[in-house]
């Protein structure tokens, strides 16, 4: 009795996660702009779920502050201020170096070989101008390195900040590639060593890139909403 009676909550919490997922990459892509209404009837048709995930989704989103609830208008995608955005860089700022910091006393040697593999092969695109493939390996040295400061907290706050960050702020352009991976890879070499405060300087340098290198996106509704499918309880769209 007790094992049936878990697969129906499991389910609920898998579907819950998936549609929370699917919501917020929705939002971070643009298909939901700043202000627009998530109505949960048609949420819940969009991803092929029914509307109890839906609802506790948005509550988990509004935690998040990528939703909030207006008087007689229900859930809406926040519309965060020109302030807010530039709050988020200084937060950036500050964590990503203590999270640095951390992973020079805790890292362990699964995450060293991955951290420099990753380095190995930013090098090797950034020498090819490959600059496309960067973004994607940089959002993966971040993720890892979040993860070797053996915290969950550091690391959870850091992930939800670079969903945020992608949220407010376009893609900006590649400056000096060589240059930045080269700055990884010292990253990288001063928390092998344990050196904890040249890992602080090095990731504090690396998270104050200029401002200029994050443009803000615009706010408003003229974003195309594409298409989606049923997001199964995997969260992985069929």
């Amino acid at each position: 009795m007790s094992g049936d009676g878990e697969g129906p909550r499991e389910s609920r919490r898998i579907s819950t996660h998936a549609v929370c997922t699917a919501i917020r990459d929705d939002i971070v892509s643009g298909a939901f702009p700043p202000g627009s209404r998530l109505i949960e009837e048609i949420l819940a048709r969009r991803y092929g779920v029914s509307r109890v995930p839906v609802r506790e989704a948005l509550r988990t989103l509004a935690s998040e502050g990528f939703v909030t609830t207006r008087r007689h208008a229900g859930a809406c995608v926040a519309e965060p201020t020109e302030r807010e955005a530039a709050d988020l860089l200084d937060i950036r700022a500050l964590l990503e170096p203590l999270g640095a910091a951390k992973a020079a006393q805790r890292r362990s040697e699964a995450h060293l070989k991955v951290l420099r593999g990753l380095v190995r092969l930013g090098q090797e695109r950034a020498r090819a101008g490959r600059c496309g493939e960067l973004r994607q390996l940089g959002d993966w040295f971040d993720e890892t390195l979040a993860q070797a400061s053996g915290s969950p907290s550091i690391a959870g706050l850091l992930t939800q900040l670079r969903r945020k960050i992608a949220w407010v702020y376009a893609p900006g352009p590649v400056v000096r590639p060589l240059e930045t991976w080269e700055a990884c890879g010292a990253l990288v070499d001063a928390v092998a060593r344990g050196d904890v405060e040249r890992a602080r300087e090095l990731a504090a340098v690396r998270a104050g890139r200029s401002p200029g290198e994050f443009l803000l996106r615009r706010t408003g509704g003229d974003r195309v909403h594409p298409p989606k499918q049923p997001v199964n309880t995997a969260g992985v769209r069929s």
